[in-house]
């Protein structure tokens, strides 16, 4: 990498902080400027180096939106004083998250095997929907004709937050974060040449990044996707979510520095672009930006300094948040207390992909708000389920005549308050589909249990 990163202080003002790294980021600019495209003719290569243009300056937007909002705010209800842990209250038009909390992902717009009622009712307050799902079926088209999302799914006294889709999208490139991990890096290859486009001949990239936005195409009927900050937004304005996520992009945990450098820098170029967007027509909705960097320090640290100088509503944590839940709270140790400085401490925090309960129990006591995972509805369809005992593999033949035993004897689900674990181990060996039902409605109430757990833990003085 060229020169060297420096932390800067995150005391100061979102435009003293952003005016005293300027000579960073042309450091940065600078780095990028690597990204050389060559051709040969008569055994000559020519090059031509890619300029990526500057970084949006926060007096760049209008003052307006660095004003507080009245239809968005954070609450804090009490700070722990042994950690940064706090209790709070997200205020959305659609009503109040209590925080810490888990955030239920409804990936089409629907929990897999759970209906939105029931997980009301076992105490689910937001819920997390995909934009790259939506985007390719039903449309945004058909969900704004339907009334936006609230209506179309029928929840309209509930909060949801929609992604732009950029993490479905550069998926597709290196496979889930395991897969990622596993092949340190390298990109998935398409398989098939169906079309002679350039995005799916044999060995080629499946997905095509430009300063632009992304090329894709769609897993369901193969249509070309160009994705860009502004269309995500567009769509997200369909949609019509409380919370919305600008267009990002995600590299794997294996990544050279430069190359990282040059990706982070795009993520702020992109990121800047969707809240002008979304500023053009806020439509009642906030916009949480998302800090990057993967898990070094300093490039997390000028994330920080550089996204929270923009009138963003509130801080998502994503990209690569390292290989395992110790790498994760060694990431969050470091980088958490940054957000305890200023302005940043009146704005939610929210770490996406995240709420393995090993995670959450860690992240809490580092001033995280909310956590989003499909984690446990997706154990929950394999036999794995929740409990204050710890994790109870259904499938073992050691529940066939535990009769009268419910999942957990504290939890007040109705899965729990109306079968015991011999009916679920049956409905499992038989492949009944109201087993997934069940196990769902479980796990949704065993997280929201324990985020209640761990909001009073933090009340107690234990957190």
């Amino acid at each position: 990498m060229v020169g060297s990163l420096t932390i800067i202080s995150s005391k100061l003002s979102p435009s003293q902080a952003f005016q005293s790294s300027s000579h960073l980021f042309k450091n940065l600019r600078s780095c990028s400027k690597t990204r050389c495209f060559s051709s040969s003719s008569n055994s000559e290569k020519k090059k031509d180096v890619y300029s990526p243009p500057p970084l949006e300056v926060p007096s760049s937007f209008p003052d307006w939106a660095y004003e507080p909002r009245d239809y968005f705010r954070y609450e804090l209800v009490y700070q722990s004083k042994i950690s940064n842990a706090r209790v709070g209250r997200i205020h959305t038009p659609h009503g109040i998250i209590d925080t810490p909390g888990y955030v239920a992902v409804a990936t089409n717009g629907a929990l897999k095997g759970v209906d939105f009622r029931q997980a009301d009712e076992a105490g689910q307050q937001l819920v997390f929907c995909n934009s790259y799902h939506l985007l390719l079926h039903p449309g945004p088209e058909i969900i704004e004709e339907a009334g936006g999302l609230h209506k179309f799914v029928n929840r309209p006294d509930r909060p949801l937050i929609t992604d732009s889709g950029g993490f479905q999208v550069f998926s597709l490139a290196y496979g889930s974060v395991q897969e990622s991990l596993e092949s340190e890096g390298e990109l998935k290859r398409a398989k098939k040449n169906t079309r002679n486009d350039g995005l799916t001949k044999a060995g080629d990239k499946p997905v095509k990044v430009t300063e632009d936005g992304v090329y894709f195409r769609s897993y369901r009927d193969g249509r070309k996707i160009f994705l860009t900050p502004e269309s995500t937004v567009e769509a997200q304005k369909s949609y019509g979510a409380d919370i919305i996520i600008p267009l990002d992009q995600l590299p794997p945990y294996h990544i050279d520095k430069q190359k990282l450098v040059e990706s982070v820098n795009r993520s702020h170029r992109w990121e800047a672009r969707s809240l002008r967007k979304h500023l053009e027509d806020v439509k009642g909705q906030a916009m949480y930006c998302v800090v990057h960097g993967g898990v070094d320090v300093e490039l997390r640290t000028e994330s920080v300094n550089y996204l929270t100088s923009l009138p963003f509503d509130g801080y998502a944590i994503g990209g690569s948040l390292g290989k395992n839940s110790e790498e994760l709270l060694q990431l969050l140790d470091w980088m958490m207390p940054m957000f305890e400085e200023g302005h940043r401490k009146e704005k939610p925090r929210h770490l996406l992909g995240i709420a393995d309960e090993k995670s959450i129990l860690g992240a809490v006591g580092h001033g995280i708000d909310t956590f989003d995972s499909c984690y446990p509805t997706r154990v929950a369809r394999h036999g794995t389920l929740l409990s204050r005992e710890g994790r109870i593999n259904i499938k073992s033949g050691k529940y066939a005549k535990q009769y009268g035993i419910p999942i957990d004897q504290e939890c007040q689900c109705s899965t729990c308050q109306r079968y015991d674990r011999a009916y679920l181990w049956h409905l499992y060996k038989a492949k009944e589909p109201l087993f997934m039902q069940l196990a769902g409605i479980h796990n949704i109430q065993y997280m929201n249990d324990l985020m209640a757990k761990q909001r009073q833990d933090i009340l107690d003085g234990k957190i």
